[in-house]
């Protein structure tokens, strides 16, 4: 049998270096995959996850959003966003008032508690960060944030 028809074993960076491994789609698929289990280890000091952190972030942030508006941003169904929003107001960390542009429509806005368990929780998500892009130089780190938002936020 030619070396040329020889089955492959994967073995170890076998399959990083396989066809899927230069997949754009795969590798964001994969980075995402180990950047929230990473994050989600750290935030559950906090009793956080990256969906819960991610909802207390903009609340804390004074951004005022809907929950429609989360649910867009986020890009979760709106019962995922009201589920997230019911257990950080269970533990009086955001608090939904009404929106003065909208009186059908809640604004949620951090606690004092919520802004305080944000602030400790950013800081176990920034090590997270810096632990994953340990790797990549600071000019890299920027460029792939703005790669990212160009990707996240298409125009």
């Amino acid at each position: 049998m030619p070396a040329s028809e020889k089955p492959r074993h994967a073995g170890a960076g076998g399959l990083r270096d396989s066809v899927l491994g230069a997949d754009l789609v795969f590798l964001l698929a994969r980075a995402n995959a180990l950047t929230l289990a990473a994050a989600n280890t750290a935030l559950a000091e906090h009793g956080l996850k990256a969906r819960s952190y991610s909802v207390l972030a903009l609340a804390a942030d004074d951004a005022r959003p809907t929950q429609r508006e989360l649910a867009e941003f986020l890009r979760l169904d709106p019962s995922q966003v009201v589920a997230v929003i019911d257990d950080l107001e269970r533990r009086r960390l955001v608090a939904r008032h009404t929106d003065p542009a909208d009186r059908r429509a809640n604004v949620l806005v951090a606690t004092d508690a919520g802004r305080a368990l944000f602030a400790r929780a950013q800081e176990s998500a920034r090590a997270v960060e810096r632990g994953l892009l340990a790797p990549v130089t600071p000019e890299d780190h920027q460029r792939l944030a703005e790669f990212l938002r160009l990707l996240a936020f298409p125009s």
